[in-house]
């Protein structure tokens, strides 16, 4: 089986040679070692003779051996081909020899090569998958850490710069954070995440994205020059989950700093989105910056809740009904019939309600000098959850 036959680069090698890692010139570092190759060529020629097996000690050499050459980088069917190319020569020189025909056992030295042949392709495959995966779980703890640093922000700027680049990641620009939540929380590694993974770097480069997990969320880092990633990230999310999926996106910020706080924006976004009982699956921070500077001043915005709209629980019914409409009427530019059809009632009920609301609070909705304070009310309303949840005093 000489090495020429293999399609996959020119390595033509003697058996015994050094197997060189592919689409790489060939070093002194990244070459096996010839003298440890010779040795299993010698164990192969002693076997022909003496019809052994290989020694646990043999094999676990040969599992050292394969290690070594994963480590470098020398792809295992290269190696595998070196391997094989030895015991073909150790085969041609027995039967040149002559003895395969003074010897009346040539089956069972065939038997005995044959075995040792395959127990030591085993052992070879055993030891260089033992040190891939153990450099996948390398690699993807250095990811895990890399990951927490950066959205956690308690790591000095350029050694994040640094460690960013192993991963394809440059802090240069504006970046923008995506988060994903569902009922099932996502973890690194599962279909899901791969899944995710695999459709953006598809269609975008590995500089581009950054897809991993923290606290049950599955996060999408990506340059704001690439604005169309987050949109194809929640997409990608929706089609690799069974189950309904909120997703979230900050604003684009510079730095690394700019990821941290992109990313804790898109967090406070998806908590405020599933307050507000928001439908879309995919929400915006700068769609509800309005609530979120409410939000930073709750005592004053539940007085202004309480002293604008509290005069509603003296509706008949609770104030449910008329903060609904308020909240409809101004979504439809302030239009009785727009309100009308949005609520599906008729516009005289619309016309009523909006007279036992300028009753009950003392404010016009019609009146724009008013409807500013009503509308803001009722947008803090919503953030508060009321009237479902009782407003706390401030006090």
């Amino acid at each position: 089986m000489p090495m020429e036959k293999h399609p996959q680069g020119p390595y033509p090698a003697p058996p015994g040679a050094a197997v060189p890692v592919p689409d790489a010139p060939a070093s002194a570092e990244s070459e096996p070692s010839k003298a440890d190759m010779d040795r299993h060529v010698k164990q192969l020629a002693g076997i022909s003779r003496d019809k052994r097996s290989l020694s646990r000690e043999d094999l676990e050499a040969l599992r050292r051996f394969a290690a070594a050459a994963a480590g470098r980088g020398t792809a295992l069917r290269f190696l595998v081909a070196e391997y094989f190319d030895s015991a073909h020569c150790v085969w041609t020189d027995f039967k040149a020899s002559g003895r395969a025909r003074e010897l009346q056992d040539a089956m069972a030295v065939a038997s005995a090569l044959i075995r040792a042949i395959g127990d030591a392709t085993v052992a070879l495959t055993e030891g260089y998958e033992t040190a891939h995966r153990a450099a996948i779980r390398g690699e993807e703890a250095m990811r895990r850490e890399f990951v927490d640093d950066l959205l956690n922000g308690r790591t000095a700027l350029g050694r994040l710069a640094e460690r960013a680049e192993r991963f394809g990641l440059r802090l240069v620009g504006p970046h923008s954070v995506a988060v994903a939540r569902t009922d099932k929380p996502f973890a690194a590694g599962e279909d899901t995440t791969r899944y995710v993974e695999e459709a953006l770097t598809a269609r975008f480069t590995a500089k581009d994205v950054l897809i991993t997990t923290k606290d049950g969320l599955l996060v999408c880092v990506s340059p704001g020059a690439v604005p169309e990633v987050p949109d194809c990230f929640a997409t990608a999310v929706r089609n690799a989950v069974d189950q309904p999926c909120k997703t979230a996106v900050g604003r684009p910020r510079s730095g690394a700093s700019g990821i941290v706080r992109s990313y804790e924006e898109a967090r406070s976004t998806l908590d405020l989105a599933a307050v507000l009982g928001l439908s879309p699956p995919l929400v915006h921070a700068s769609d509800l910056l309005v609530f979120q500077v409410l939000g930073r001043d709750r005592a004053a915005i539940t007085d202004l809740v309480a002293t604008v709209l509290g005069g509603l629980e003296g509706a008949r019914g609770g104030p449910r009904v008329l903060l609904e409409t308020l909240t409809a009427y101004f979504a439809s530019g302030c239009l009785n019939t727009t309100t009308a059809r949005r609520l599906g009632v008729s516009v005289r009920t619309v016309t009523y309600r909006l007279g036992r609301i300028r009753q009950l609070t003392g404010h016009d909705p019609a009146d724009p000098d008013q409807r500013y304070i009503l509308q803001t009310a009722a947008l803090g309303a919503r953030l508060l959850d009321w009237p479902r949840c009782p407003l706390q005093p401030s006090e």
